[in-house]
């Protein structure tokens, strides 16, 4: 591996260069890659445009890498950087995109051994629109999902573009008997149902940020990022809310709320999948399609 920087004049920033991961990566072949400690992109997917939603493309300027093509805002990554940090940096320098109108669903890694693409595909949370905010894009358009392929693609972003479009409608969320989870370690839990519950809550809080492996989950690509809801009951109901989990407080019995809960989200489409080590309710939750079960070990060990 050989790493160059940019020749002197490249067109790459109104004032060159501004970090050491701007260079190039080349392989023993001669093929060079763009990013010294990799590169990453946002696939960010707006729900509302179109039957399947449209996703916001970048028409790349002449002097780019594969000018005069279409594909997503990215670029290089800085050193130490995550690629969901990467991305989202470079989509908002490359097309104003809002870090907060955004929510990670999945990375998936293209990976040549010496250097790496992350794409991370987002759901718009909030409607934005996008603005060229460098010479780096021709063009900003949100394109429909199914008319993707009828634009010029990067050979890249063609090439992830047929491995990512199945991905595009799976949506896993993990629904917890949080009872079951807790009362699985004896801790004293008993003496503080809340608190056992709000410690239980924070760590499923850092789950839903970190994501979970895609093999965890069953699914392919890298890393996803499912929604996560925790069905609480009894005393641990007075627990409080946290950012990024959603909390189902159980009027009654908590077993009918997961059921209720997982059962309600399958038939909606979603992938579900339910973590509890209650035979009983692991039964009543695998009646009929659209529900996996994990026991609380499974979860303990992602956590």
């Amino acid at each position: 591996m050989t790493i160059v920087p940019p020749a002197p004049g490249e067109p790459r920033r109104p004032s060159g260069p501004r970090d050491p991961g701007d260079a190039w990566v080349v392989a023993p072949d001669g093929t060079q890659y763009w990013g010294r400690f990799g590169a990453a992109g946002l696939l960010a997917l707006d729900p509302a445009r179109g039957t399947r939603g449209s996703v916001l493309l970048q028409h790349r300027v002449s002097w780019s890498h594969h000018g005069d093509t279409w594909a997503l805002p990215g670029g290089a990554r800085h050193e130490g950087e995550s690629a969901c940090d990467g991305a989202l940096r470079e989509s908002a320098e490359e097309a104003g995109v809002p870090a907060d109108a955004v929510h990670p669903r999945l990375i998936s890694v293209f990976d040549v051994g010496i250097w790496t693409y992350s794409t991370v595909v987002a759901d718009v949370t909030t409607p934005f629109e996008a603005v060229i905010s460098d010479p780096e894009s021709r063009e900003l358009s949100w394109v429909p999902v199914e008319s993707v392929t009828d634009y010029p693609l990067h050979p890249g972003f063609a090439a992830s573009w047929r491995n990512l479009l199945p991905l595009l409608d799976v949506r896993p969320v993990l629904v917890v008997d949080a009872a079951n989870v807790v009362g699985s370690v004896p801790d004293g839990w008993w003496k503080d149902r809340a608190g056992a519950a709000s410690g239980l809550l924070a760590r499923l809080a850092e789950l839903a940020g970190d994501g979970i492996d895609g093999a965890a989950l069953g699914l392919p690509e890298d890393r996803w990022y499912p929604e996560i809801v925790a069905v609480l009951e009894g005393e641990a109901r007075a627990a409080a809310e946290v950012d990024g989990v959603t909390v189902v407080r159980a009027d009654a019995h908590g077993d009918d709320a997961i059921v209720d809960q997982a059962k309600g989200l399958a038939a909606a489409g979603r992938r579900v999948t339910a973590v509890t080590s209650d035979r009983g309710l692991a039964s009543r939750l695998t009646e009929g399609p659209g529900v996996a079960v994990e026991p609380v070990s499974w979860l303990r060990a992602l956590l």
